[in-house]
């Protein structure tokens, strides 16, 4: 019973967590959004306008949910269900800190791309389910723009495994510091194994994956519909894309996955390439930095910290970048993004092989 117990608690937290998210990530995009276009954003609604979000989840809440007539009503409710879980089940196998992981999974990182993965089915169940050209051309989009960027992202990420030589996340986020239970060097040379810092994460351990770090960036954009390649909801064109016909509590919840997979790509990026929960603070001498930051509080600090800037570039991104065309986003897929992250692969084994 008390293994029941402590898993529900975990499962609550998270989602829990998910929705304070939201809420901030929402709040915190549109005031980003503001200062980029030289406005106020939320004022009225609490101090700086704070409760603005807030009001918006009542009112999510008291709408009504309508079902269109000519809907195909279970695929229609069971849509923004799917979207949301597909996501929120992918935290399960993400660590926080050392020893700290609602499932400390060996093969941890597959598991996450395979779950995310039905959130493709449950996007194209919203877009058919609604009977609606907008929301099935906007589905269909949105499935060939996610199939086509995991080609890339998966080569970013099988060249990280390479070097790691592992997919469970717990290990590969121990190599980047202190307490890595292997040898830890910077470009293949410097040992900085009891150093720590900056100098231990992937990135600088080898170069190579420093543009692996920028395609699965570029990739997970477009994984999580977000701008420049938000083409799935291009408002011009499609009102809204798949979830046009949504309203109430299952619009929230395709927004709610929304933002949960933005910080989900960005918690998977940490890991992979900027040292996960360690600190960027090294030893240096009789300063012991990488000591002093080190542990179950520090190392949550840290992973949170990191991926908040992460989300803030994503929302940076937004704001800044017009939206891609079609055929340019696919151009970029198939032209550029694969032949690098192919070739950051290979690099990987080289190095495996004669560097580390």
């Amino acid at each position: 019973m008390n293994f029941y117990i402590k898993y529900l608690i975990i499962a609550v937290g998270l989602f829990a967590f998910s929705g304070f998210f939201a809420l901030f990530g929402v709040y915190a995009e549109r005031k980003v959004s503001a200062f980029i276009q030289d406005r106020l954003g939320p004022t009225e609604t609490g101090k700086f306008g704070v409760l603005q979000t807030l009001a918006d989840v009542i009112k999510l809440l008291i709408k009504e949910s309508i079902i269109p007539a000519a809907a195909d009503k279970l695929l229609f409710m069971l849509a923004p269900a799917i979207i949301f879980i597909a996501v929120y089940m992918g935290f399960a196998a993400i660590p926080w800190a050392p020893g700290i992981a609602p499932s400390n999974l060996n093969l941890g990182l597959y598991y996450i791309f395979a779950i995310l993965s039905i959130e493709t089915l449950g996007i194209l169940m919203a877009g058919w389910g609604s009977n609606n050209k907008y929301s099935i051309l906007g589905a269909m989009r949105s499935a060939a723009q996610i199939i086509s960027y995991e080609i890339p992202a998966g080569f970013a990420i099988i060249a990280v495994i390479m070097i790691a030589q592992t997919m469970n996340l717990q290990t590969i986020s121990a190599q980047q510091g202190i307490l890595s239970p292997e040898k830890s060097t910077f470009l293949g040379i410097w040992d900085v194994s009891h150093q720590g810092g900056i100098l231990a994460w992937n990135i600088f351990r080898a170069p190579h994956l420093i543009i692996a770090f920028v395609i699965y960036f570029i990739a997970s954009l477009a994984e999580s519909n977000r701008a420049p390649f938000d083409i799935p909801e291009a408002e011009s064109e499609l009102v809204a894309g798949f979830h046009t016909e949504f309203t109430g509590m299952r619009f929230a919840f395709v927004f709610l996955a929304e933002y949960s997979m933005m910080f989900l790509v960005s918690m998977v990026a940490v890991i992979l390439f900027l040292g996960a929960w360690n600190t960027p603070l090294p030893n240096i001498g009789s300063v012991r930095l990488a000591d002093w930051t080190t542990g179950a509080a520090w190392g949550i600090l840290w992973t949170i910290l990191k991926v908040l800037a992460l989300v803030g570039v994503q929302m940076w991104i937004r704001w800044t970048l017009p939206r891609l065309r079609v055929d340019q986003l696919m151009n970029l897929c198939w032209k550029v993004l694969t032949p690098l992250a192919f070739v950051c692969m290979l690099i990987s084994g080289i190095w495996r092989l004669w560097v580390m």
